[in-house]
């Protein structure tokens, strides 16, 4: 099964229906599967060959989606870069993946052998062959190109195949929104170029409705939401804080069945208070790039399992391994590791790379779990992020979940600054509501947390630094820390 084949059953089987609805914009089910078609041709038609890649760099939107699809269709592959990343980060990916092409909306100091603009995309879309395309290539063929956070080093690009992404749609289907059908509607708040795009397909398939937000905005989410009425939504949990803290006191009119939400650990606090707010809708999914968002799955039922990212998806084989890769029975510690058919193929152009995390046939996530008795995992942190503070293990994200759960703090980093005396010193950065104290927020850690694992000092910053998919970078807060104390120190 190609990818193409399902839009072209979804427009036989849905038509003239709704497919997709951006800012009062609308495209049914068979003008996407005919755009697509277009698009694709007139890619063809310039000389591009099956397995080209293809950078895209445009915001949320119809053509974004249009855009993807056409290449699935012709064989292209696709690389997304994210509007918010810096330039260099686009310049780096393009070289690195060796992108033939860039489709953008106006990033006139990006160089691709061909360049094609918003106004050349509207011409191709419309303009394109209007015959089927269909360059069906090995299921096991790259189809895109998904680039790691680079949280420890330079972003290295995963190579996704239309195997993995049909078992990632079936997965979809089966698990996180096995309820989704003809006349419901997908809310796309978060970046299509990463976790929410992933939910486009599934909708398709079973007929819903998209409706896409061009940028977030907490307002403009509950104001979507209250009239369009959607049924089931993708949200990271820094956006969850933002619409809970800015849009607080709103009535909530609309009725959502399914909230899922990802792509980074959710303090207790913050999902207890979205519970209240919008019911117990709410089905977490966790991933990585190396398994796009498909390892395990917390269902609404096992929320009372405070800090469960929940059992293994249908398809998928999850284990705790100690770090000789032995596996580690009920409750003990270790790294995470996975198989099944939704992981990546292999590192783009690192073999040795790709060697090492797939030792012994399972992908090691470098994500430090357990499992308790009934099959329910749990994630501590990072591998690379655990701080050693006077002889003591810390876990960064349980001194976050402390901070977060303090009133009006919307996102908390907690890094490890070299020190004499302890190794590395906890320290942590908040952003919130105006307002906020740092004295308060230190005698809340003090009652909670044990004192090796307190926080020596506390930042308030405007904004946290986040990648493209809405991740708090710990590293780039370390950087700036390290770099303000160093010139304290040179003063």
């Amino acid at each position: 099964m190609q990818i193409g084949e399902l839009i072209r059953r979804a427009a036989r089987m849905y038509g003239d229906a709704p497919a997709l609805v951006e800012d009062g914009r609308s495209l049914s089910f068979r003008e996407f599967d005919a755009a697509t078609d277009r698009l694709g041709n007139a890619l063809l038609a310039k000389g591009l060959v099956a397995g080209d890649r293809v950078a895209i760099l445009l915001p949320n939107g119809i053509e974004c989606l249009i855009v993807y699809y056409a290449l699935a269709k012709s064989g292209l592959v696709r690389v997304p870069l994210h509007v918010r990343e810096a330039l260099s980060n686009h310049q780096y990916k393009l070289a690195d993946s060796g992108a033939r092409v860039l489709i953008h909306a106006g990033e006139t100091e990006l160089e691709a052998e061909l360049l094609i603009d918003a106004d050349e995309l509207d011409g191709l879309i419309r303009d394109g062959a209007d015959t089927p395309c269909r360059v069906d290539r090995d299921l096991d063929a790259p189809l895109r190109l998904g680039y790691t956070g680079g949280t420890t080093g330079e972003p290295k690009a995963v190579t996704l195949t239309t195997r993995g992404e049909l078992a990632e749609l079936s997965a979809f289907l089966v698990d996180l929104v096995p309820d989704i059908k003809n006349g419901d509607s997908f809310l796309h708040a978060a970046p299509i170029g990463h976790a929410s795009g992933a939910f486009f397909l599934p909708a398709l398939v079973r007929g819903a409705r998209n409706l896409v937000l061009s940028a977030f905005d907490a307002a403009d989410f509950v104001a979507l939401a209250e009239r369009e009425k959607p049924s089931h939504t993708f949200l990271v949990p820094t956006m969850l804080s933002i619409i809970l803290e800015r849009t607080e006191g709103a009535t909530d009119a609309h009725q959502f069945r399914r909230i899922c939400y990802g792509a980074s650990s959710i303090a207790p606090a913050l999902l207890g208070r979205a519970i209240e707010r919008f019911g117990n809708v709410f089905a977490q999914t966790y991933g990585q790039a190396e398994s796009p968002m498909v390892i395990t799955c917390l269902q609404p039922e096992d929320h009372g399992r405070i800090g469960s990212c929940g059992r293994p998806f249908t398809t998928v084989e999850v284990a705790i391994f100690d770090d000789d890769d032995n596996p580690l029975g009920v409750g003990e510690k270790g790294e995470i590791v996975c198989r099944g058919p939704q992981t990546m193929a292999r590192y783009w152009n690192r073999p040795e790379a790709t060697a090492d995390v797939f030792r012994g046939g399972w992908l090691h996530t470098g994500d430090i779990g357990r499992m308790d008795e009934d099959g329910f995992f749990y994630i501590f942190d990072r591998k690379n992020d655990m701080l050693i503070s006077g002889g003591y293990n810390v876990y960064p994200r349980e001194v976050e979940d402390v901070l977060i759960s303090c009133d009006g703090v919307v996102a908390a980093a907690v890094v490890g600054l070299p020190d004499e005396k302890w190794g590395d010193r906890v320290h942590a950065v908040v952003s919130g509501r105006a307002g906020l104290d740092v004295a308060e927020l230190k005698t809340v850690c003090t009652e909670r947390l044990a004192d090796y694992k307190r926080p020596k000092g506390i930042d308030i910053w405007p904004e946290l630094p986040k990648s493209a998919a809405g991740k708090i970078l710990r590293r780039e807060v370390k950087q700036r820390l390290m770099t303000r104390e160093a010139m304290n120190a040179a003063e």
